[in-house]
């Protein structure tokens, strides 16, 4: 009797494992090694409150906590501008929880661009692996609808509308700044 076998499913095993800060993370030293942007995360300033060493060379943080509210995750420089942007990742397919944000995060923007610094958010939809970069401007506007009572996120359709979607590449992996580019373009 002959044993049956199950159709192969097609299994996709691109980006697995990586996060979206692991892939901006090399997008950034692209960047850097190829002479085009001076990009960082900025480190979560912390306190450290007790610290176990179980060796002479080996530490170990028991207990720590957050010094301040932190406000992008990234910052630098690109042709003489000052960026500074969050990233965020959502497994929703649908919308864009604006929950992920806080108020200092969205003022922090604000006082970038009025400083003429060029700052935006790169949202991941992780179910799809498409990638978008919003204006703080317009990140703002859905900010103030959800502050005045309207929706807490924003739909998929209005992030195809605002944003400028990211085409995703080998190297860089992420290359944001293309459309960084177009965001200059338009706005000076």
């Amino acid at each position: 009797m002959e044993e049956k076998k199950s159709p192969l499913k097609k299994i996709s095993y691109s980006n697995r494992g990586k996060t979206l800060e692991d892939d901006l993370n090399e997008t950034n030293q692209y960047y850097l090694a190829h002479g085009i942007a001076v990009i960082h995360k900025k480190p979560t300033p912390i306190q450290i409150v007790d610290v176990h060493y179980p060796k002479r060379s080996a530490a170990v943080i028991k207990e720590a906590y957050f010094k301040q509210a932190s406000t992008t995750d990234y910052n630098g420089v690109y042709k003489g501008r000052y960026i500074d942007f969050e990233a965020k990742e959502t497994k929703n397919g649908n919308s864009f929880p604006l929950k992920n944000f806080h108020d200092h995060q969205i003022e922090h923007m604000k006082h970038i661009v009025q400083h003429d610094g060029i700052a935006f958010v790169i949202i991941r939809f992780s179910a799809k692996d498409d990638i978008y970069l919003m204006s703080s401007e317009q990140l703002s506007f859905y900010w103030q609808r959800m502050k005045d009572g309207g929706r807490k996120s924003i739909t998929l359709k209005e992030v195809e509308n605002s944003s400028k979607k990211i085409t995703l590449g080998f190297q860089p992996r992420i290359d944001y700044i293309k459309v960084v580019d177009s965001l200059i373009a338009e706005n000076f």
